[in-house]
């Protein structure tokens, strides 16, 4: 059975750092592309990160980039999303998601309207206080 699992949420203080993780299991995640997003209480998912199978390409939304980083380890399966200088607004469940029809960009998704065509996670919580 094909499963994402999200790990690391947690409370953090503003400022500090925290790391997610994201396991695969049951496909083959390593020749896909995945990414992260999230979703606040009231708010639609928002797109954060994506890399590319091989980990040599990555996007970010502008709300994040330069203070998150998007990683993987294709061997294990596992794709990481180190959180730097988070702020109280980057409060919000974190998911994982991968795109089995592209092992490239899966920000293209976001881009055509194709999230129901991802795999997802159920989610990290990750709060931030002040």
């Amino acid at each position: 059975q094909a499963q994402l699992l999200e790990s690391g949420g947690g409370l953090v203080r503003s400022g500090a750092s925290l790391n997610l993780s994201c396991r695969g299991s049951g496909r083959t995640y390593s020749t896909y592309a995945m990414g992260w997003f999230r979703q606040a209480p009231g708010r639609e998912r928002e797109f954060l990160a994506a890399i590319s199978s091989t980990g040599t390409m990555t996007t970010y939304a502008d709300s994040i980039e330069g203070r998150f980083t998007v990683s993987r380890d294709t061997g294990n399966n596992v794709v990481y999303l180190q959180m730097n200088d988070p702020k109280p607004e980057d409060a919000a469940v974190y998911y994982c998601a991968a795109d089995a029809e592209s092992h490239i960009d899966l920000a293209r998704a976001v881009r055509i309207g194709a999230l129901g065509r991802l795999d997802w996670g159920q989610g990290t919580q990750v709060t931030v206080s002040s």
